[in-house]
């Protein structure tokens, strides 16, 4: 594989990522949003959403670091 398809795939794979950190944050979203008779608890949107899209993003790098090792890729 390429250097330029190898650049590709973890762009990609970085993205993928990304969006499933978004789909494991967007779970039950509304409940943590909303606390009964309380106010609104903003640190959902800004401390839990970008760890779980940061998470997502170094998982599946490492991920994809890992099988590239294992296929024998440099």
């Amino acid at each position: 594989m390429g250097q330029r398809a190898q650049a590709a795939c973890g762009c990609l794979t970085a993205a993928l990522g990304a969006g499933a950190g978004l789909a494991v944050w967007a779970i039950d979203v509304r409940s943590r949003l909303r606390r009964f008779e309380q106010a609104p608890d903003l640190s959902v949107l800004y401390l839990e959403l970008p760890l779980a899209l940061l998470a997502g993003t170094a998982a599946e790098l490492v991920l994809w670091a890992v099988t590239g090792r294992l296929a024998g890729r440099r």
